[in-house]
This record gives C-alpha cells, structure tokens and sequence, in this order.
C-alpha cells in the first residue's frame, strides 16, 4: 500500500481539509484510506483535532493521533512546554507500517516539512524510514493561493526531492472567491517552477461538509495519481 504525506508550505494553508479530500478520491478508487497525524497541537484532550475534522467531513475514516499537545506550536517546543517526552522517529515509523498492511496511509505533517515532530527528526526524517523499511511513499504539498505562494511552495518542493522522496503535485488549500491577478498566474507558475503538477485549485470544491452531497461524488479537478 502507498503512503501519502501531506504537508504544507506553512502552517494554516488547508492540510486537513486536503487531507479529507484525499480520503474520499481513495475511497472513490475503492481503496481504503487511513490517516495518522503525528503530532497534534493546539488542542486539549477533550478538543477535536484535525482527525476529527476529518471524520467530520468524509465520515469514520480510521485513524490515530502519535500525540496531542495542548499549546498551538511546533510540537517539540508544545512538548517541551508541557514537560512531555514525543514518540520517537521508530514509534512513528511503526505506526504507519502497521496501518499499511491493510490501508492507503495518508500521513498529514504539522505546518511545514521542516517542523520538528520530535527529537531532531522531521516529517522528512519519518518518510524517510518507510522507504527505507520497503514502503513507496509520496508528498502532497499544500500551498496558499496569493502572492509569496511560488518561493513557498517551490522550496518546499525542492526540500523535499533533495531528500530523494516523489512529490506527486501541490493543492491549493483555499481558492478566494474573488482570486486576484496574482492567484490566477501563480495556477500556471507553480508547475513550471516547482516541476510538479498542480492537483486542483481549492479541496472545498468537494462541499465535504454538505448534507446533500452524492457519497462518492469526486470533484473534477482532483487528478490525485492512484495507482
């Protein structure tokens, strides 16, 4: 099964509303998605976190949290903040090799690739296992619209592949209603500079929350490469 790592150019551009989207173009292939969140932060245990939205929007997809931390930060500063000790790189690691012996994993970073999940180790530092342990990996970047959006996104890119790991595209985590000169330019920019296709411009245009929507309705532009 593939493992699907979904990070961002930063923290707020829409990953756990991507990663929802996601989960239902894997259902509508007829796979069965499961989603690990490393480290959540910014939530208390009685909280929902970004798994629960999640659910909220696709339904009791299965999943699991790595660790839940109260203050919104990068998790190894929340951690040190709370006195905690985070999973380690292996515990992780194992968590989501565990979940692929039956599903399609979707991994969803906190802010961007480079945040700290633990002691020294990254969202890159953790895909990086599951190759090494046999298992084909691939990053999904989530990028902002607007203007800053193409050095983000295009280093975020390249940190990536200087790792050796595939970047399959970047999603636009929130479309404007209104999108300016620059947002319209930067749906054709991304590709030629980052080298990667962009998936779709806006995961909302799934109506996920909506009560009429048709299960397993799948928008148009999601061109997510199942294989």
């Amino acid at each position: 099964m593939t493992v699907w790592f979904v990070t961002g150019t930063d923290t707020g551009v829409g990953k756990t509303v991507a990663t929802s989207a996601l989960v239902v173009a894997l259902q509508v292939e007829g796979r069965s998605p499961y989603v690990i969140k490393p480290a959540q932060t910014g939530v208390t245990a009685a909280e929902p976190g970004d798994l629960d939205e999640v659910r909220r929007l696709t339904g009791e997809v299965p999943g699991i949290e790595g660790i839940r931390l109260r203050e919104p930060l990068a998790p190894d500063t929340a951690a040190r903040l709370e006195g905690t000790t985070l999973p380690g790189i292996c515990d992780q690691r194992d968590l989501i090799l565990s979940a692929t012996e039956d599903h399609d994993v979707l991994v969803e970073g906190a802010g961007g690739v480079l945040v700290p999940l633990g002691d020294s180790w990254n969202l890159l530092d953790l895909a990086a296992t599951v190759v090494h342990a046999g298992t084909t990996v691939g990053f999904l970047v989530v990028a902002r619209a607007g203007l800053g959006t193409l050095n983000h996104t295009t280093l975020t890119v390249q940190a990536i592949q200087h790792r050796g790991l595939d970047v399959l595209g970047v999603l636009i985590g929130s479309w404007p209603d209104q999108p300016d000169l620059a947002a319209e330019q930067n749906l054709l920019d991304l590709p030629l500079l980052t080298g990667v296709p962009v998936l779709g411009p806006d995961p909302r245009e799934l109506r996920l929350a909506d009560p009429e929507r048709v299960p397993g309705e799948r928008p148009d532009w999601l061109t997510l490469p199942v294989d």
